[in-house]
């Protein structure tokens, strides 16, 4: 995590404080509750700590392929930068999209996801590992000519960005929702409405859902959490309940190709048909 994620601590606490009153004055929205809250910024203190020791990894790994780049859009200045902030966001859009579609990565990313409540808290319920498989999605910025420290910089900008989109207190930003990713498009996402499954996994922009076939209007009221709610607060059981079920699952796998399935096939997947995966909910619902 990037110095510009630890100077907006103090923002982060500030605003989370006036997101609380806000919420008491609004009994339609859960708002917060004090377990939840411990718990999310509970990962969030730890994946601190893990991404600087991650960063001892990927700083070498984007220097090696930075010193083997094939061009230079690094040194264009200005241009640079503005190329930077979309190139970036396409990237964290398949890293992403890969950690709902991939279940061993699914096991990686859930914990930001297992809060049935949805307030500025729950964007600090940062995933523990993903500091370390991250690093390949953002692999291809290197070899073009971004240097380790400017791909840093816009990892922390693109997470700035995406803290500010996990209330409910802003519904709507008119035009800007056909571009932007926002609280309402971030919402679909955190749902889990059969029909908001592995959608919107924009960071900045919302143009990359659109474009590939992953983007969901907010039409029905969000239902937070997960599709099977782990109903505890702790953060071990938070952390490592989906490795858990892996476990169980390939144990009682009758065959390798099932093993592998229930690693790397889409969460929900099952070789009996007793789980669906969220695009086989979707059809069924659709049919």
């Amino acid at each position: 995590m990037s110095n510009l994620v630890l100077y907006a601590i103090p923002a982060f606490i500030l605003t989370m404080v006036i997101e609380g009153m806000w919420a008491r004055r609004h009994p339609e929205v859960r708002g917060y509750e004090n377990r939840d809250t411990i718990a999310s910024l509970s990962f969030g203190l730890m994946n601190v700590v893990i991404s600087g020791f991650a960063k001892l990894l990927s700083i070498p790994f984007f220097a090696l392929l930075y010193q083997h780049r094939l061009v230079d859009l690094g040194d264009l200045g200005l241009a640079s930068w503005l190329g930077l902030l979309f190139a970036e966001d396409l990237c964290y859009y398949w890293f992403h999209r890969s950690h709902h579609e991939v279940r061993a990565l699914w096991a990686i990313h859930v914990n930001h996801h297992s809060s049935e409540r949805y307030n500025l808290s729950t964007a600090l319920r940062q995933t523990l590992l993903t500091p370390f498989s991250g690093p390949v999605f953002w692999a291809p910025l290197a070899l073009v000519g971004f240097s380790p420290a400017m791909i840093l910089t816009a990892q922390a900008w693109s997470l700035l960005y995406q803290y500010w989109l996990h209330t409910e207190a802003i519904r709507t930003l008119g035009p800007l929702e056909w571009v932007m990713n926002t609280p309402s498009h971030h919402r679909v996402h955190h749902g889990k409405n059969v029909e908001y499954l592995d959608r919107n996994h924009a960071g900045i922009f919302i143009v990359w859902d659109r474009l590939f076939g992953t983007y969901a209007r907010e039409r029905a009221p969000v239902v937070y959490g997960l599709t099977k709610d782990i109903k505890s607060f702790n953060v071990i059981t938070i952390g490592f309940h989906e490795w858990a079920a892996i476990i169980r699952d390939v144990r009682r796998a009758p065959t390798l190709r099932a093993k592998l399935g229930y690693m790397f096939a889409a969460p929900g997947w099952s070789h009996d048909g007793t789980s669906k995966t969220a695009r086989q909910l979707q059809r069924s619902v659709v049919s």
